[in-house]
């Protein structure tokens, strides 16, 4: 193993065990839940949103270590952001994943880089990104399949 895969493990077994944001919100503005029914992921997202700005996320759910830390990474990143930066911060997540194209200004959420090595396991790390993206525009259900 490398120095990045040793961060990898890490980063991801930390969030796994001490999610961050974990819970719900009274008072949401926005709602998603999220299923990945190929590994049995589920995942609910709670959102405040005003003035297209992320005032406040949490998750809850069940999931594999990626999903879970892909989760709490997520809410982490994205609470003050305006939903314009929220979808361009998806699509590099979503190549960092899936393509070989090097993103450098994904600060902590690079530690999910390894998973493009994993094909089954991009839609454990991409589930919570996707519920997130149903949750902005509106949609109250998302799947990976």
């Amino acid at each position: 193993m490398n120095d990045f895969d040793d961060l990898y493990m890490e980063v991801i077994l930390d969030h796994n065990k001490n999610p961050r944001n974990k819970g719900n919100i009274e008072g949401h503005t926005n709602h998603a839940d999220g299923h990945n029914p190929l590994c049995g992921d589920n995942i609910s997202l709670d959102l405040i949103i005003e003035n297209n700005l992320v005032k406040d996320i949490k998750f809850t759910g069940s999931g594999c270590a990626i999903s879970t830390a892909s989760s709490s990474i997520l809410t982490e990143a994205i609470i003050g952001k305006k939903i314009s930066e929220i979808r361009h911060l998806f699509e590099d997540f979503h190549e960092l994943v899936t393509t070989d194209i090097e993103k450098n200004n994904l600060g902590k959420l690079a530690v999910f880089e390894g998973v493009k090595k994993y094909p089954a396991r991009v839609k454990c790390a991409t589930l919570a990104w996707h519920t997130l993206i149903a949750a902005i525009d509106g949609d109250e259900e998302v799947s990976t399949e």
